[in-house]
């Protein structure tokens, strides 16, 4: 029965994120920023935060129906659990980089920068896939050095909404909540800056956007 729970669990959990989406009062900021880099094939590097990453897949597909936006590449572990992230992403028509910090890190970034070189969009989760809460990794930092691609942080939010019980506080809108998806202004990363501060600065950008985002559905 656990060897089934991989294949079951995407499409059902997809197919039950699309039925939600259709219900939440969505408002995006800071789109029309963006619309520079997708239309001049600009590649992009967005981070949200691991707690906040359930309805992204949903929201990406349906910024490419209403904005133009590309499909983008994303990492999962080469875990259980990470399969059942890719098959969840892959259902969305994302493309799936497998490795994370402690298996199969370095192939996995070596994979991103060539995707990011071939002029691809991609999304990383700073804080996963086990955390601590909201703390940065270096994985964003070093991409953006290496490739020169902005990151741009990426803030979701929705009201009311249930916060599991989780290292994350896992959000899971409700039907016809308020929902809010901000996008931070594009950051750069010299290959010779700081990467210690830039870390810094990313993770308090990436905290900004979210704020604003749980402003604007008054959570």
């Amino acid at each position: 029965m656990n060897d089934l729970v991989p294949a079951l669990v995407p499409p059902t959990a997809a197919a039950l994120v699309r039925l939600l989406g259709l219900t939440l009062r969505l408002r995006t900021v800071g789109v029309d920023e963006l619309a520079p880099y997708w239309s001049g094939a600009r590649p992009l590097i967005y981070c949200v935060w691991h707690g906040r990453i359930l309805m992204v897949p949903w929201l990406n597909a349906r910024l490419r129906r209403t904005h133009a936006a590309r499909a983008v590449s994303v990492l999962a572990s080469r875990s259980r659990d990470g399969s059942i992230v890719a098959g969840y992403a892959g259902r969305f028509g994302l493309d799936v980089v497998r490795g994370s910090s402690s298996h199969g890190g370095a192939a996995a970034m070596r994979a991103l920068v060539t995707t990011v070189e071939a002029g691809r969009d991609v999304a990383l989760v700073p804080d996963g896939p086990r955390g601590p809460k909201r703390q940065l990794g270096p994985g964003v930092v070093v991409l953006a050095a290496l490739t020169g691609a902005p990151v741009v942080p990426l803030g979701f939010a929705a009201s009311p909404a249930r916060r599991m019980a989780t290292w994350d506080e896992f959000l899971v809108p409700a039907p016809f909540a308020r929902a809010a998806l901000v996008f931070g202004a594009p950051l750069r990363v010299p290959r010779d800056a700081d990467r210690d501060l830039v870390r810094k600065d990313i993770e308090r950008s990436l905290d900004e956007a979210t704020a604003a985002a749980d402003r604007l559905v008054g959570a």
